[in-house]
């Protein structure tokens, strides 16, 4: 991946333009105003010129356009404050995710129901650990590590434990979504994100120190980011947080907004010598969760973000190149959003269709709860699967003995066969499960309306 070219200054450009030109030119600001898609210099530069205008000139009446905004405490390394403004394509991104999320109506009923949200939780926890972790470099297939993680076993080697960390620190967030944001609970999250996992054990929630030398380098040593010095972290770090909990005075900011500039903000910063990034996102999770978007229990972003690494990574080098300008990330990050948001939709809608394609078979065994029904609707898909009472209970989000119940009826049904000389129990959906469904179906028909 190169690095963004550098814009132009447009104070330097502004010098350069002609009075009579300069009065020629902005004529057309107001349509370069409406029609700016917030391309980067870099992507400006090769695009076509609007009729009349040279690239300078073009980019120096989109900079204009953009003067105006709004400045957040974060400083860039030149002294710069960041600021962003709020393009349509930003605003009809925050409607389109307050519509699919904000209104209980507008969601899937299995994720409003009680009964079965858990499960819900629960794969968007794992969706989200490994695809975080992968981001980082984890290398792992998504079916072992999905199997580590409901099988609750032990992970083997570090990408292992950079995905069990990073699930365990998802279901912490959860329960400190009511606390204060500090540069102790930074930390904290931090070595629940790293622990076991760094090269320097003891970097593990502790900011990086001086004698540390820290810089986000691609394979070959070329530097994109070099962040600030490690001596104004604890009062960068206390700025930040003051802005995540929202005691600083200013205008209002959409908590999405908010969210995606605290996920910014550590990124910038990069406190700790390591595990940056799967922080960073952590945090997001964070302070989505305590302004109060509980739905994002159930999304992930990660997996959105791994389909397209670099642009991610591009979205942080435009803003680093041009001005300080935060548009550029959370023009990103509000896609990814939206996209996940849709994955969500897409994901509980699959797994209604396997159950409905499965309940002309289910309908005939009588007092099936939804969990048994989800088994042996995964059973008929992949059959010869092993089952385990603590797999399903993780599955699930149930305690054990609702777990070990659960197994054992469908093994007194014979719709499952148990492995007795092992411990713990495995249990299996045979191959002939679907002409046993058949059968108990044959025998207990439907009662016929008079």
């Amino acid at each position: 991946m190169r690095s963004p070219q550098s814009p132009p200054e447009w104070q330097i450009l502004a010098k350069k333009i002609a009075p009579d030109r300069m009065a020629e030119i902005t004529r057309q600001a107001f349509a370069i105003w409406q029609k700016d898609s917030y391309l980067h210099w870099n992507d400006l530069r090769r695009r076509p010129t609007p009729e009349g205008l040279t690239h300078e000139e073009w980019w120096y009446l989109v900079k204009m356009g953009r003067a105006s905004g709004k400045f957040i405490p974060l400083q860039d390394i030149k002294g710069n404050f960041c600021k962003f403004t709020m393009p349509d394509s930003v605003i009809a991104n925050l409607h389109a995710i307050d519509s699919g999320l904000g209104s209980a109506w507008n969601l899937p009923d299995a994720v409003r129901n009680p009964s079965t949200r858990n499960e819900y939780i629960v794969s968007t926890l794992i969706q989200e650990a490994i695809t975080s972790s992968q981001l980082e470099g984890a290398a792992t297939t998504r079916e072992i590590a999905k199997d580590m993680l409901r099988s609750g076993r032990k992970p083997r080697d570090r990408d292992e434990r950079m995905i069990v960390n990073n699930y365990q620190t998802m279901q912490q967030i959860m329960a400190l979504r009511t606390q204060a944001l500090t540069p102790d609970l930074v930390c904290a999250l931090h070595r629940s994100v790293t622990e076991g996992t760094l090269d320097r054990p003891d970097a593990a929630g502790r900011f990086r120190r001086a004698d540390e030398l820290v810089q986000v380098t691609d394979l070959e040593g070329t530097v994109f980011h070099d962040p600030p010095p490690a001596a104004e972290l604890d009062s960068r770090m206390e700025l930040m947080c003051a802005f995540a909990n929202g005691t600083l005075p200013g205008n209002f900011i959409h908590p999405l907004i908010r969210a995606i500039l605290l996920h910014f903000w550590l990124a910038y910063d990069h406190p700790f010598v390591d595990g940056n990034g799967r922080t960073a996102r952590a945090l997001f999770y964070w302070s989505m969760l305590r302004q109060g978007y509980s739905l994002f229990e159930f999304i992930s972003i990660s997996q959105i973000i791994l389909k397209a690494p670099v642009q991610y990574a591009m979205a942080f080098l435009h803003v680093e190149t041009d001005d300080a300008d935060l548009t550029y990330f959370i023009l990103h990050q509000t896609a990814v959003v939206e996209a996940a948001v849709k994955a969500l939709h897409q994901y509980v809608n699959h797994r209604k269709a396997e159950l409905q394609s499965a309940e002309g078979r289910l309908r005939a065994v009588s007092g099936l709860n939804h969990r048994q029904q989800m088994l042996l609707a995964h059973a008929l898909r992949k059959p010869g699967d092993a089952y385990t009472i603590e797999g399903h209970r993780r599955t699930h989000g149930v305690v054990y003995q609702t777990a070990r119940t659960d197994l054992l009826q469908l093994e007194s049904l014979g719709l499952l066969t148990k492995n007795k000389s092992r411990r713990p129990w495995i249990f299996h959906a045979e191959k002939a499960l679907p002409a046993k469904l058949d059968a108990i179906a044959a025998a207990n028909p439907p009662a016929s309306i008079a």
